[in-house]
């Protein structure tokens, strides 16, 4: 039985992912800060998930995270990517650089630090797959996107060059790059839990939800060991990337 390793665990598509995971019969352990809504979870979905008190950006909790794991569960065969946020829409000239201090930590060094961590026990065992939660903010700019879409890119780009650096190994490695997705805490989190705001940004719109990813992701997880995804973009059908803007007479 496969063991996954998904961060972020403890809401939106992390749980998701966890419930649909289990669902299909793997072992999951289940990261996130809030311990207390990953133990509800393990209490719903049962012995095979593990919840896991985890910061991605506490370096020294990342190190160690190998050692206090349970017989069991210890060679991590899946490595789910997903922790991560969007803090603001300010433009750049305007923006709270604590919030892009955050966004770097969590999106860029969390996800790196744990893929390097996890990585070598995947290469003595010649097997794994890595799948990391980008965004269509790593291809396409928007107006107050700046840090939150570069750290995205990274992710595309970081994943592109785990797969070369993998070459002749049989691990997998796939960037998933949603679109406007609802039901989630991202534009809660993100405008800093003015919930009005937040709900504005999904009004009447038909958005992708949690479990549309949880779903992708069984599939991906599902397909041949010969079989690589490199990215896949997903919008919903309400959403396409924005055209080229042109300002007149810019003075």
């Amino acid at each position: 039985m496969n063991v996954v390793l998904v961060t972020g665990a403890s809401s939106g598509f992390g749980e998701a992912i966890c419930r649909k995971l289990i669902a299909d019969g793997y072992k999951v352990i289940g990261s996130a800060r809030r311990l207390d809504k990953l133990t509800s979870l393990a209490a719903e979905l049962g012995t095979n998930f593990l919840p896991l008190q985890l910061d991605v950006t506490q370096k020294d909790a990342v190190d160690n995270l190998l050692l206090g794991l349970p017989q069991g569960f210890k060679d991590i065969d899946i490595l789910i990517n997903n922790a991560g946020l969007a803090l603001g829409m300010e433009v750049a000239y305007e923006a709270n650089y604590d919030d892009w201090e955050t966004m770097v930590h969590t999106n860029i060094i969390g996800l790196m630090h744990l893929t390097r961590v996890i990585l070598p026990s995947m290469v003595e065992r010649n097997f794994g797959y890595i799948i990391n939660l980008g965004s269509t903010a790593g291809n396409y700019p928007y107006r107050g996107g700046n840090v939150y879409g570069a750290t995205k890119a990274f992710v595309k780009q970081f994943s592109a060059n785990l797969r070369t650096d993998l070459f002749g190994k049989k691990i997998r490695v796939t960037n998933i790059e949603p679109g406007l997705c609802g039901g989630t805490e991202f534009s809660n989190v993100r405008f800093h839990g003015d919930k009005n705001q937040a709900d504005a940004v999904y009004q009447n719109v038909d958005f992708i939800t949690a479990n549309d990813i949880a779903n992708t992701i069984s599939w991906l997880v599902d397909t041949p060991a010969h079989f690589n995804v490199n990215s896949l973009e997903i919008m919903p059908v309400a959403q396409v990337p924005a055209g080229l803007a042109v300002s007149k007479e810019i003075k």
